[in-house]
């Protein structure tokens, strides 16, 4: 009988084989559930082999990075026997990135960039939406009685309610602060003077930028006069794109200037100079030229889906799964946040509708399959899914057999089509999934439950219908 160190090492044997070799493999690293792998040529790995080794539950390519789904445990164990059969050096998550963005073009770097500024401040926002999302529950006119909100109901709980509304405000409030910090750290500079610019950009003494456009129509825009010139005295709540420049700014002031401060006064003139140069900018110039940018960005994917409607919803319904693939997704939190700052988001129940028919798609492939392997993974990467995670559901299951991701396409699709003929509305980020409910708009939770069960009840049909014309077996599945 093998041993389980012998069992770990066979499986890296295999995986190395189906991979291309030795001679293929740059750099290797693992997370949580994956082996992260950088290649030489990504097109030598033989991706039917790979997913016929036992413990392999999936594969993909992503951001530059040739990724083995594994799971959380095992993983680190094949890894162990892996980078002993390759003789490759131990490497870490932030050195494998590295060597990944080399293989990468312009645009793919973009995405990526977006990527890191914003995955680690989604946690706060998940936090503030789901607080707020606690808050449209206790407020929401009708929702459990006609006409009357819990509140209504119960009296004593508004104090409850008010205090819940402002933990989930702060931070939208000062979002530049936590995009500022994270923004900055990834440009390369001083994450805490970043977090200061934010802080500067959402002063109290600033107007409001809520206030913004009324105090246009009044002419009550306050102002700073300097030699002359006057410069605008407004805030930046609620934006994203003012702030991610003045970051790149004050990451490049820095740089710069550290390169030409004598040592003896580095610590004390470089984040005076760095500050003031970046903050002065971002008032007279960088600012207000980014939140133009920002309100035409936003301004047009409205237009876009208000004047398409419900044909509007099913094309973004129908495209968010390979965008979701090339990691374009991440591109759309920035105009999402931009939406709601608005006053709501149409994006979180499309995106939603998107997760929830993978979710759909792989039950009914695991009902189908004659494949155990496929059917034990099912369960726990299908209900994934539907709590907004598709990376199990859809690179373990659907995109192996194909028929179930395109039916989770045209299922979403039906789903974003019902969203946006019903003007469904998000007031906070939150998790993209069943239980985004929460952060809907009081008058959108209803439809958003009919349009995420919508979209898992065509894909699980459509798969269904699909699996009659083509059986969901190992011998059939193509190469991805």
């Amino acid at each position: 009988m093998k041993s389980k160190n012998n069992a770990y090492d066979r499986v890296a044997e295999k995986i190395l084989e189906a991979i291309g070799g030795r001679d293929n493999v740059i750099s290797a690293s693992h997370c949580a559930t994956r082996l992260r792998l950088v290649l030489q040529d990504d097109k030598r790995v033989n991706t039917k082999a790979l997913e016929e080794i036992d413990l392999v539950k999936g594969q993909f390519l992503s951001g530059g990075q040739f990724q083995v789904i594994i799971g959380a445990g095992t993983v680190d164990e094949v890894y162990q026997e892996f980078i002993q059969l390759t003789g490759i050096e131990t490497s870490n998550k932030d050195d494998l990135k590295k060597e990944a963005d080399q293989k990468m073009n312009g645009f793919q770097r973009l995405i990526k960039l977006l990527s890191d500024i914003f995955v680690p401040v989604i946690p706060a926002l998940v936090a503030a939406g789901l607080l707020m999302g606690i808050n449209n529950v206790l407020t929401s006119q009708g929702l459990f009685v006609n006409g009357k909100s819990l509140i209504d109901l119960y009296p004593g709980i508004e104090d409850l309610a008010s205090m819940i509304n402002l933990f989930a405000n702060a931070a939208f409030v000062f979002l530049p602060i936590l995009i500022g910090f994270s923004a900055t750290r990834i440009f390369g500079g001083n994450p805490y003077l970043g977090a200061v610019i934010g802080m500067i950009m959402v002063h109290p003494d600033l107007l409001n930028a809520y206030g913004y456009g009324q105090a246009v129509i009044d002419q009550t825009v306050p102002t700073w006069n300097i030699f002359g010139f006057e410069i605008e005295k407004v805030g930046y709540q609620g934006t994203v794109l003012p702030v991610l420049a003045s970051s790149f700014v004050l990451a490049f002031t820095e740089k710069r200037i550290r390169r030409i401060m004598p040592s003896a006064l580095d610590n004390l003139l470089t984040p005076l100079l760095s500050v003031f140069i970046t903050a002065v900018l971002t008032f007279v110039f960088v600012g207000g030229v980014m939140r133009s940018a920002g309100n035409v960005l936003a301004e047009s994917l409205v237009w876009m889906y208000d004047t398409l409607g419900f044909v509007g919803g099913a094309i973004f319904g129908l495209f968010l799964a390979p965008l979701t693939l090339t990691g374009m997704h991440h591109s759309l939190l920035p105009v999402d946040i931009q939406l709601i700052a608005g006053g709501g988001s149409f994006l979180l129940a499309l995106v939603a509708c998107n997760n929830v028919a993978q979710g759909g798609a792989t039950f009914a492939a695991m009902l189908t399959t004659r494949d155990s392997k496929l059917k034990s993974i099912g369960v726990s990467s299908g209900l994934s899914a539907l709590l907004g995670i598709t990376e199990p559901a859809m690179f373990g299951v659907n995109l192996r057999l194909k028929y179930p991701f395109y039916a989770a396409m045209l299922g979403s699709a039906v789903g974003g089509a019902y969203a946006a003929f019903t003007k469904i509305l998000n007031v906070a980020p939150g998790p993209a999934g069943i239980t985004g409910f929460v952060t809907m708009k009081s008058g959108s939770i209803i439809d958003f439950l009919i349009a995420v069960l919508l979209s898992v009840m065509v894909s699980f049909v459509l798969t269904l219908v699909f699996s009659k014309s083509k059986r969901f077996d190992r011998t059939e599945q193509s190469s991805l």
